[in-house]
């Protein structure tokens, strides 16, 4: 049986409470942190390239895709920040464009991986990144404080980062949005392929869809028939749905999204964990969860997977204030053992000749899954 809103065990009372995510990362043990360094001038898409593969910790040293769409920029909307916040951000935003048009791999939209760094910083210390143009004396990637964790031995980990829509912006049928990804294959869980089995990865990512609806979107076994409950849809040739309209994305305005992913433990059990807030206020979670079918995987670190349906005009995504927390401890919760892995996958629920892609825009093309 499947529930969503089970946190009484959590403080069942936060649950309608404001919470910035440093209190949530002090309500659920998440000692670890780090966050990504942001240029201090505006950059040109090439120098904005430099800046990411160079201070960002990316698998292989790269943005997969979608280099030539990212710029840092001015904020488009300093007079509309995340509501209820107590002060508003300065200084450079990332800028993702979407050309007119444009349809999936390196036409719109980009996708990277960050690996969280080893390097620990002690709580007490500083860390001055200063960049322009031309020099840049941030440190060589991001730093971490707190426990000197391994990043190979996290088992919950959570990202917060605000983004905004262009003012007017066209939801289409929907696009992505970055999240978490983990497991020895840095590559697989993502992109369209077929359900995960939780053997080497698993990624858990935002999208919007019509009108903005959020959800979590995850690429995780389907087990203990967990397509079946109310507010998950699942598909065989691509990621599961979570909570698909428990909250909604505003246009022309800052929105700060906050997810929390605790690995189920041990890994023949579903007793996995997502949580998410949205603009601090808790927006869904989902237990029973079997998120990994190997001990092998473990929470890596920040997928940065921005997309969107084709759209008619060029349009954009901007992001701010990238930051994580992580543990090396998993769910606690109660879960049952594994009776099936992938059992739903073949229960599809809407959307089955919907086009999706992970680092670009996409036409519509029935049946097409990218």
């Amino acid at each position: 049986m499947f529930t969503t809103l089970i946190l009484l065990a959590l403080l069942p009372s936060t649950l309608s409470q404001s919470l910035p995510a440093s209190s949530l990362a002090s309500l659920y043990s998440l000692p670890t942190s780090t966050s990504l360094p942001f240029p201090t001038t505006t950059l040109a898409s090439p120098d904005s390239q430099s800046f990411i593969q160079s201070l960002w910790g990316l698998n292989h040293g790269r943005i997969q895709n979608g280099p030539t769409d990212l710029a840092f920029v001015p904020d488009p909307f300093p007079s509309s920040p995340v509501p209820g916040s107590l002060s508003t951000p300065t200084g450079p935003v990332l800028q993702v464009t979407y050309p007119s048009g444009s349809f999936s791999h390196d036409t719109g939209g980009a996708q990277f991986y960050e690996q969280w760094n080893n390097t620990y910083v002690p709580p007490t210390s500083t860390t001055s990144t200063k960049s322009s143009k031309s020099t840049s004396t941030a440190p060589s990637s991001p730093t971490t404080t707190g426990n000197a964790d391994n990043n190979s031995t996290f088992l919950s980990m959570m990202v917060s980062y605000e983004v905004a829509f262009d003012e007017g912006f066209n939801w289409v049928k929907g696009g992505k949005l970055p999240g978490l990804r983990g497991g020895p294959n840095p590559d697989g869980c993502s992109g369209g392929a077929a359900v995960g089995d939780g053997s080497d990865c698993f990624s858990t990512r935002l999208m919007w869809r019509d009108g903005g609806a959020g959800e979590v979107y995850a690429y995780i076994p389907t087990s203990n028939d967990i397509c079946g409950a109310s507010n998950i849809i699942c598909n065989s040739d691509f990621g599961t749905s979570i909570s698909r309209g428990s909250f909604s994305f505003a246009s022309g305005q800052w929105n700060r999204i906050t997810m929390l992913v605790q690995l189920n433990n041990p890994a023949n059990v579903a007793n996995g964990f997502v949580t998410l807030y949205y603009n601090d206020v808790h927006a869904l979670s989902q237990t029973g969860l079997q998120i990994r079918a190997d001990q092998v995987v473990t929470a890596g670190g920040f997928y940065f997977s921005d997309s969107s349906y084709a759209t008619p005009q060029t349009t954009h995504t901007y992001f701010r204030n990238f930051n994580l927390w992580a543990s090396t401890a998993p769910s606690n919760l109660t879960g049952t053992k594994v009776s099936n892995s992938n059992g739903g996958a073949s229960l599809v629920r809407g959307g089955s000749g919907w086009v999706l892609i992970v680092a670009g825009v996409v036409g519509v093309a029935l049946g097409l899954l990218l």
